[in-house]
């Protein structure tokens, strides 16, 4: 890209567990000319992998950890991955409403496979249907968040890229 067609920075990508967030991003990043930051790996890197975190200091000491580690990672200018319940935190929800925000959204059928032997540790007991209640629990939240909404379960990476550099202003 051009300066002259720079995307605005950042961009954040919000979504369930198994969405695309961090396939997406790293494309788009690539796209774009941006550094990618993956909230969760940022977290992993810092402080063990998550689900250690989860099992040792429990759900409330994460989202702790979660909030600090998202609220630095959105004064960057680059493509942001945020973990699914990212979300749940206010003053993460008011952040976003000043940033271009891209909700993945992906079908139970679709999600299926890519969730499959993994170690997701809201997910570790109820799998499939616990996904699901999550989801429901948190898709107002990514709706009021987004800016844009891209069903992942069918799309290519490169199209959903596209989608989004379109609509913010950038062309691959």
């Amino acid at each position: 890209m051009s300066d002259g067609e720079r995307i605005a920075l950042p961009i954040v990508l919000v979504g369930p567990m198994g969405a695309g967030k961090s396939r997406v991003g790293n494309r788009l990043a690539t796209s774009v000319d941006a550094p990618f930051i993956d909230t969760d790996l940022r977290i992993a890197e810092r402080y063990g992998p998550i689900d250690e975190i989860f099992e040792r200091e429990g759900e409330e000491f994460f989202r702790i950890i979660e909030r600090e580690v998202v609220a630095e990672a959105l004064r960057e200018e680059a493509v942001i991955s945020l973990g699914g319940g990212a979300v749940l935190h206010p003053d993460t929800r008011t952040d976003l409403a000043e940033l271009a925000v891209v909700w993945l959204k992906v079908s139970r059928e679709a999600v299926r496979p890519r969730l499959a032997g993994g170690n997701r540790p809201l997910i570790a007991e109820g799998g499939l249907d616990r996904w699901s209640a999550i989801l429901e629990e948190r898709r107002p939240l990514y709706e009021a968040v987004a800016d844009l909404a891209i069903d992942t379960s069918r799309r290519s990476v490169a199209r959903i890229v596209d989608a989004i550099t379109e609509r913010f202003g950038g062309t691959r």
